[in-house]
């Protein structure tokens, strides 16, 4: 009899290439994907060995992290972030990589143009030199990040040595009531268990509040695996990933869509399967979040008390300390109110069309609070010309916050879009750690109708109160 297995399982075991007793295991990867500032020194480590790219045809560059999102017709004033964008483009014509530029109709962040392409489909293994390819793991798909040295093993060989990760189970119960999003769902778990509670674990996602969300919403949610300490998070496909996919660019179409289909339904978890720890969490009880501090399990409801040191275990009372010192935020006082000088709305965490549509619903009609500067940052091309198409840039713009080109921008501080020494920024990308978002930044996470809520009133605001 077949001993039942789990989602990862699985996939790990249609990957394996060779696996022995205390070794790394050599696993096969179906798609690289490649930026500017984590793979030149790759590329360079293949020229020096005499190495081709194995399988170009399933690798795809773009360029996110070091673009600047104002006015592309400009010189990149940013010496190292110009070289950077240089040697990507030089890397990928000597090395026969298709590379996804600025406009080339296609061109954004990492995380969103490979889902939006189709280039990520449910049963693959997808790998990139960023930590956030979780994100595709909403597909069913096995993803994450890989450091420099192995970004270069996986152009010379498409394999990849790695350990088996252990299996935890997420479910989320009921339902996510109205103002409470994909980012609230993520931040709520992420308080609940730490940073570290998926230290050697994939997350499977499961329950009846994962199987309400959409295709993007979920990508929010594996997105932000790794800021729990997971390898990877997953979410088995069903009926909401194959309409999202189905008429892609690069998705399977005709015969080809019916084998696929007809392939990818078996990806789930048998029926017996066991998990190494499981963890359970009521939909319906979610409020929307925002954490306080400089990590991302330092969150609370938005209409929650910021802790106190003597409220936490002894053995968190110094780090609580420090961040709320360096946050310049009270203990045992309401997050409410707090004040906001920085709005961020985009990232590969809450960049996509619906992410920017919850933005604008609370913008239109509305705004900027005086002082606070708010950047809106389309996660690609795509969805910026969707925004174009249906008005929300329109809506931006009016409220009084910038509208930018697509890329990583205040989610890491490159090329002048980042929070100023001492301010305090509600953002909706994924991590709040000290300095994240500019020297002396101060971050908040949110969803993108909480920080839209604090660009119109210039503080911590509860975004239900503006449905």
């Amino acid at each position: 009899m077949t001993q039942a297995r789990t989602l990862y399982d699985r996939l790990w075991d249609d990957h394996l290439v060779v696996e022995r007793p205390d070794e790394p295991a050599l696993v096969y990867i179906d798609l690289h994907l490649v930026h500017e500032v984590t793979s030149p020194q790759a590329f360079e480590g293949l020229r020096r060995r005499g190495l081709l790219v194995r399988r170009p045809n399933r690798t795809v560059a773009t360029i996110d992290h070091a673009i600047p999102t104002h006015d592309r017709s400009l010189p990149i004033a940013d010496r190292v972030a110009a070289g950077q964008i240089e040697q990507l483009k030089r890397n990928c014509t000597d090395f026969g990589v298709p590379l996804h530029g600025p406009g080339s109709g296609r061109q954004g962040i990492v995380h969103v143009i490979g889902p939006e392409l189709g280039l990520t489909q449910p049963g693959m293994t997808v790998v990139c030199g960023d930590s956030h390819t979780a994100t595709h793991g909403a597909f069913g798909a096995l993803a994450f990040g890989i450091g420099t040295s192995e970004v270069e093993m996986v152009l010379a060989t498409q394999c990849l040595l790695q350990r088996r990760s252990k299996n935890q189970r997420v479910e989320v119960t009921g339902r996510l009531r109205d103002g409470v999003t994909a980012k609230d769902l993520i931040l709520a778990l992420i308080a609940r268990i730490g940073v570290d509670g998926g230290a050697g674990t994939v997350l499977e996602y499961t329950g009846s509040a994962v199987r309400a969300l959409d295709m993007e919403a979920r990508m929010t949610v594996c997105n932000m695996s790794i800021e729990a300490g997971a390898r990877a998070g997953m979410i088995a496909p069903d009926d909401t990933t194959f309409q999202y996919l189905h008429g892609r660019p690069f998705a399977p179409s005709g015969r080809a869509w019916d084998e696929a289909l007809e392939r990818w339904r078996t990806l789930v978890t048998d029926d017996g399967a066991s998990f190494d720890r499981s963890v359970e969490i009521d939909g319906d009880a979610i409020e929307p979040m925002i954490t306080f501090g400089t990590n991302p399990a330092q969150a609370i409801a938005i209409g929650g008390r910021v802790p106190s040191p003597t409220d936490v275990p002894a053995a968190d009372r110094e780090a609580l300390t420090k961040a709320l010192a360096y946050m310049g935020i009270e203990p045992a006082r309401p997050i409410l109110g707090h004040p906001v000088q920085t709005v961020f709305i985009g990232s590969c965490t809450n960049g996509r069309l619906s992410d920017l549509r919850a933005a604008a619903s609370v913008l239109r009609g509305r705004k900027v609070h005086p002082g606070v500067r708010t950047l809106v940052v389309p996660g690609s091309e795509d969805v910026g010309r969707a925004a174009e198409a249906e008005g929300l840039a329109d809506i931006f713009r009016t409220a009084g916050a910038e509208w930018r080109a697509p890329g990583c921008s205040m989610c890491i501080a490159m090329n002048g879009d980042e929070v100023r020494p001492g301010e305090t920024a509600v953002s909706t990308s994924n991590r709040n750690f000290e300095g994240r978002q500019g020297r002396g930044s101060r971050t908040l996470l949110a969803s993108p109708l909480t920080a839209a809520a604090a660009a119109v009133t210039g503080a911590v605001a509860d975004p239900r109160t503006f449905a």
